[in-house]
């Protein structure tokens, strides 16, 4: 067989293209058994998400999970499916629909597009069709704000499983992480007072109530073994709490997904909120920041199963805040995160290009230092 897939015609003469992707973990095509069987084995199968060597996961994957869990998920994806589909792809496909707008207002001449890791679309598909348009040039833009290996760099995985299966390779560039980046945060921040306008700001002594942010847990042997992720949703939480002038009684980071028997980055969001009651805490707003578009992990984990959790222990009042999706200001975040990875390459329209040079000839007769 040949080493390198085939080159994709091409006509001289052809402007090179430059495309941004913005890739979403993924979703089941439907709400069935079916569907979320095919989906679960990619993505428990990559050796990133599950690290148990492929001789003990294997059989437990194929002759346990795989025939038990997908009937159960499949009726709790049905919960939150809307006419558009998976609330995830609905909201990445916006997302990138907006990005592109905005990039187009900003004077960038850009392909915006977007996939999926796991599912479809399937990002080596979305490549291979940029590729046979002639991008030369492509950002991968990993919608995760807080790095994991078992997240982010399973994109970057499978971007140079891709790469490496050409011989004319494109101009690659990724971004890595935003935890810390200040338009996400003011985001973040907007969406919780906003929040608090319609529902009312509790009081900085109120010790009854607590804003819960809820990130996805990962193995606790991940942080041992060096990964970033534990560090950085700390960090997020840190700059939403200050951001929000919120006193540190009433801030609360958990993380939530737990799956198996082994010990995952505590403390759990589910037992933590449904133990708040006894502590006299009677309200939670809750919010995932490690999510940039909701799914099944907010939409049906958070707003139904820890809301049932938090109510049934006594608690009086559950909100959950939605996660960014198309807000304005986490658009505009989003294209600075892009506008900064894209420096260097000829994005601008020619008219752009005219009006800079136009703009530095002037600065330069006023007396200004090239």
């Amino acid at each position: 067989m040949p080493r390198f897939q085939p080159e994709p015609p091409f006509q001289h003469g052809t402007p090179p293209q430059t495309a941004v992707v913005l890739v979403n973990l993924g979703s089941p095509d439907s709400p069935t058994p079916e569907a979320v069987r095919r989906y679960l084995k990619e993505f428990l199968s990559d050796p990133r998400v599950v690290e148990i060597p492929t001789a003990v996961w294997w059989p437990i994957l194929n002759g346990i999970i795989l025939n038990t869990r997908p009937k159960h998920s499949a009726a709790k994806y049905a919960t939150i499916w809307t006419p558009e589909g998976s609330p995830l792809k609905v909201h990445t496909e916006r997302q990138a629909k907006l990005l592109q707008g905005l990039l187009g207002e900003r004077g960038h001449r850009v392909t915006v597009t977007w996939a999926m890791r796991y599912g479809s679309p399937a990002l080596p598909e979305v490549l291979d069709r940029l590729k046979a348009d002639n991008h030369t040039r492509i950002l991968l833009l990993p919608a995760y704000p807080q790095y994991s290996a078992s997240t982010t760099a399973t994109v970057l995985d499978q971007a140079g499983q891709w790469l490496a299966g050409l011989r004319n390779q494109p101009e690659v560039r990724s971004q890595r992480s935003f935890a810390d980046d200040p338009g996400y945060i003011a985001a973040l921040a907007a969406s919780v007072r906003e929040h608090w306008q319609a529902h009312g700001k509790p009081a900085a002594n109120d010790k009854t109530y607590r804003l819960v942010m809820s990130f996805h847990g990962v193995p606790r042997r991940s942080l041992d073994l060096g990964d970033p992720y534990h560090c950085e949703c700390h960090k997020t939480a840190r700059l939403l709490a200050r951001a929000l002038d919120l006193p540190e009684h009433q801030a609360l980071t958990t993380f939530q997904s737990r799956f198996g028997k082994a010990e995952w980055l505590q403390p759990y969001t589910a037992p933590t909120l449904a133990a708040l009651p006894k502590e006299g805490v009677v309200r939670v707003d809750v919010l995932c920041p490690g999510f940039v578009a909701d799914c099944l992990e907010t939409l049906e984990e958070i707003a139904q199963e820890v809301k049932a959790d938090f109510l049934n222990a006594g608690g009086q009042v559950f909100h959950y805040l939605p996660c960014l999706n198309e807000r304005p200001d986490w658009i505009a975040a989003l294209a600075d995160l892009a506008e900064a990875q894209l420096a260097g390459w000829p994005t601008r329209t020619p008219r752009d290009d005219q009006g800079l040079a136009e703009s530095v000839a002037r600065a330069r007769l006023l007396g200004a230092k090239a």
